[in-house]
């Protein structure tokens, strides 16, 4: 792979990382010529790393632990900080100044809400004081329908102030979609809006919650005792035929001078249950506890760069771990701002017009919404020029290599633009930013601090420059506790260590660059295989996305006369048919750009390419339809019907 030159090149300002590193130095009374060999030290002393970050980080603790972690020959079972307690809200909550703004939500409808720490503090105690009413204690779950909003919040520091555990959905989800996730795990409590806004429309779900509460209460070994109803668009009348209804609005006012009683847990014990896309079946409830949060604030303060008082905002719902993810800014007493909608309603400029106008540091989005304005060809600098803005962040998918020049070139010149890739199983990342790094088109900067990332080939041999599985092969802090309702643990096993002995296999098909970098090629188990050599899909899509009467694409493998075959359907720009002339301009432009291997057999087009709701492609369910296969839990994607156009395709029978 040749040398590539940067598209943005760092300052030489002490940042949050080099001076940790710095710290981290004179402790072990070691020196890093650079990140590389940092990385590689906080991988090799990993258990010094992590208690020394526990600490530097100004973690509150009820009781400090006996040691970094109980190691078990088993990765799976190993157990972080042993003889630590803690509580999760209590360290989200009380790191803020008073006064200083906790969360700023705008609304797609104009509505802009702000809560000091102060103010947030006093709405979970209300909160907090009548999910004890209800006898909720640690170890309960309490669920979530909510927008991402100042009540997703709320609703979590309350639940985990008790140590009780945390689940949500995004309320755009259908009935089954939320039942698949909140039935497995017999909540005690839902919390619901009443409604939510997208593209200028309120959307009631009233009709939903009464069918999904019926369910909760019936269900077998149901333990559920209230739905509180918090009333988003000011449109609460009646309840309907909703169980066990609350209005959130009648709950009492908090006496002054109130304080929280933390619930100590241990390492070991529930925060959040995050649930898995679905779509090759049941979500999996994957459970998740304190040291997802140790994990966040590495991530965001050393790889973010982001510091107390300063504001992150993230575009998610609360059905993607990028929810999880960024309510953890609080624990550096820095500011979260929230928006609920279409993120192009009324215009591109919504979300910009927030980030100028905020002076907000960092902003995340996914590659999908990056890939819009691309495609659009808008360009933001014009009218922003976001002097404050010091780091994009991108994920969800594959940030292709135009994606990095379209954000340079119109978005802004001087930002740190950090593609990200981890994911919902971890809560956090693998691989992602640095502000001492260039960046480079196509590629993440560098390996987590702490995470022992890889590439394996077919042979199970780490290899530099070469395609192949991503692995972690040292435990992690942030790896889940347990999945629920798995109680041999089989499931945990079948998920990450069936492909290597004792190797965590995350699933996806990477390499590691000469910079040092990584770069995601999409899902291993969407590889394509063509005459037994394996390639990723993400070569070819970033070949599509510069064609520009392409919109948008999706490649599958398909079995076919014992071989695979390479099938590319896309969906045209407005006014462009497929006919020969584009087929073959396609098929050359990949050949000239990529391998002969990665030149599809077959370019067919479609009206639009099917996502989950989180704006993943979802190659597997297209290669599913198209082999005549069912593909279970639509639900968890965000345009279903769009499978249609895969079936029965007499171009793929022949």
């Amino acid at each position: 792979m040749a040398k590539q030159n940067p598209l943005w090149t760092p300052s030489k300002q002490p940042t949050n990382l080099s001076r940790f590193q710095t710290h981290l130095e004179t402790k072990i009374g070691k020196t890093f010529s650079d990140y590389t060999s940092f990385h590689s030290v906080s991988v090799s002393e990993f258990e010094t790393f992590w208690m020394e970050w526990l600490t530097y980080s100004g973690f509150l603790l009820h009781q400090n632990p006996t040691k970094t972690l109980e190691s078990n020959p088993q990765f799976s079972k190993t157990k972080w900080f042993p003889g630590a307690l803690y509580n999760f809200a209590e360290n989200l909550l009380e790191k803020g100044n008073p006064e200083q703004e906790a969360i700023v939500f705008y609304g797609e409808d104009g509505k802009i809400e702000r809560y000091t720490y102060r103010e947030l503090k006093r709405e979970v105690i209300k909160l907090r004081n009548h999910l004890l009413s209800l006898g909720v204690t640690k170890g309960d779950r309490v669920v979530g329908l909510v927008p991402n909003a100042p009540i997703s919040t709320i609703g979590m520091l309350a639940t985990t102030s008790l140590g009780a555990i945390w689940a949500s959905a995004s309320p755009d989800f259908g009935v089954k979609g939320i039942l698949d996730r909140f039935e497995q795990v017999y909540p005690k409590v839902l919390i619901s809006v009443d409604a939510y806004y997208f593209k200028g429309k309120k959307i009631s779900i009233i009709d939903k919650l009464e069918e999904v509460t019926l369910a909760l209460a019936s269900s077998e070994n149901s333990q559920f005792k209230e739905t509180i109803l918090y009333d988003f668009t000011q449109t609460i009348t009646e309840f309907g035929t909703i169980k066990f209804p609350f209005r959130y609005q009648s709950l009492p006012v908090v006496r002054e001078g109130e304080e929280i009683s933390y619930t100590s847990i241990s390492f070991s014990d529930p925060v959040y249950i995050m649930f898995s896309s679905g779509t090759t079946g049941l979500p999996k409830c994957i459970v998740q506890g304190g040291g997802v949060l140790l994990n966040h604030t590495k991530e965001l303060s050393l790889h973010c760069n982001l510091s107390k008082g300063e504001k992150l905002f993230y575009y998610t719902t609360c059905g993607w771990m990028m929810w999880n993810w960024s309510q953890s800014v609080l624990a550096l007493g820095a500011t979260l701002y929230q928006f609920d909608g279409n993120p192009f309603y009324p215009s591109h400029e919504t979300l910009w017009e927030m980030v100028e106008r905020e002076s907000i540091q960092v902003f995340g989005t996914s590659a999908k919404y990056l890939s819009v304005l691309e495609e659009e060809k808008i360009s933001i600098k014009e009218k922003y020029p976001l002097p404050d803005l010091k780091v994009i962040l991108s994920t969800g998918s594959p940030l292709p290599v135009s994606g990095f020049e379209y954000v340079y070139q119109n978005i802004k010149e001087d930002v740190q633009l950090s593609s990200i890739s981890g994911g919902t199983d971890l809560n956090g990342c693998f691989a992602l930013g640095n502000p001492g790094l260039p960046v480079f088109a196509g590629q993440i900067q560098c390996k987590g601090l702490g995470m022992d990332v890889q590439v394996f080939d077919d042979m199970g041999k780490s290899v530099v420059g070469e395609k192949g599985e991503l692995v972690c092969p040292t435990p992690f802090p942030s790896m889940p506790l347990f999945f629920w309702n798995d109680e041999t643990g089989s499931k945990y096993k079948s998920a990450y260590f069936e492909t290597y002995d004792n190797i965590w296999c995350h699933g996806d098909f990477a390499s590691i660059t000469n910079e040092n970098g990584v770069i995601i090629y999409g899902r291993s188990d969407a590889t394509l295989n063509p005459g037994g050599v394996r390639i990723g899909t993400a070569d070819i899509y970033s070949v599509v996305a510069k064609i520009p009467e392409i919109k948008d694409s999706v490649i599958i493998g398909q079995e076919y006369k014992d071989d695979v075959r390479v099938v590319l359907f896309v969906v045209l720009a407005d006014g462009i048919s497929l006919d020969e002339v584009l087929i073959k301009k396609i098929k050359e432009q990949i050949k000239k750009e990529t391998s002969p291997r990665h030149v599809p057999s077959i370019v067919l087009s479609v009206p639009e390419i099917p996502y989950t709701v989180n704006g993943k492609k979802v190659e597997i369910a297209v290669k599913q339809t198209v082999a005549g296969l069912e593909v279970k839990n639509k639900n968890a994607l965000a345009n279903p019907n769009a499978l249609d156009f895969f079936k029965n395709r007499k171009e793929l029978m022949e």
